[in-house]
């Protein structure tokens, strides 16, 4: 039976790792968590907020998805897309998903992240 979703993980090109972390860690704002010494050799690196998992993983001949991405749930989304704004990270508003407010951005390397809370009342 599933639980719960563990990690997300999406790929990088080599050599991109200081990229990634000051996206996701500076702008973001998540923790970058050590990986297992057998998985460091690989390059890439983890980040969590939360329950929230992401893990960048290296590949040889790196293409962004321009579809598939995840989908992050935020509070106070006015706010963290401000915050986002503020650090540089482009923000594209989407208002297509009934009962919800959301935004897209981009990590450094052209992957697809979607943020989202749910409107209430």
């Amino acid at each position: 039976m599933l639980a719960a979703v563990d990690h997300v993980q999406l790929t990088a090109p080599p050599g991109s790792e200081e990229l990634l972390r000051a996206y996701y860690r500076d702008v973001l704002g998540m923790t970058e968590v050590s990986k297992p010494p057998v998985l460091a050799a690989r390059g890439g690196c983890w980040f969590e907020a939360g329950p929230v998992r992401l893990h960048l993983g290296v590949e040889e001949g790196f293409r962004p998805a321009r579809k598939a991405h995840p989908g992050l749930r935020v509070t106070g989304i006015e706010e963290y897309a401000r915050t986002l704004e503020e650090r540089g990270a482009k923000v594209v508003w989407d208002d297509n998903l009934p009962g919800h407010r959301r935004f897209y951005s981009e990590d450094p390397v052209g992957n697809r992240l979607e943020f989202l809370e749910p409107v209430t009342g």
